[in-house]
């Protein structure tokens, strides 16, 4: 069961990120779920050392939401700046 929320929790968070990095008319759904969960793979990796906060996705909670959506900004930033030379 933990995992059907992990990609519905990863697909929301990589549709808002799409959404603020102007990315969302390139991407679908599944791409959409992919960008969420290896931005909640980034977003615990960042936020465990530095900020001492850790989430998940596999049992939904706000915190984990809004960690998965950050590290899908910063995966969608690099991916931005590696495709066209500049963030946004």
């Amino acid at each position: 069961m933990g995992w059907i929320i992990a990609l519905i929790v990863g697909g929301v968070a990589g549709w808002l990120a799409s959404m603020v990095m102007n990315r969302d008319g390139s991407m679908g759904i599944f791409w959409n779920i992919v960008v969420g969960c290896v931005g909640s793979l980034i977003g615990n990796a960042l936020s465990g050392p530095l900020l001492g906060v850790q989430g998940t996705v596999q049992a939904f909670s706000l915190t984990g939401l809004i960690i998965a959506f950050i590290g899908a900004v910063v995966l969608l930033a690099i991916v931005n700046l590696i495709q066209r030379g500049r963030v946004r």
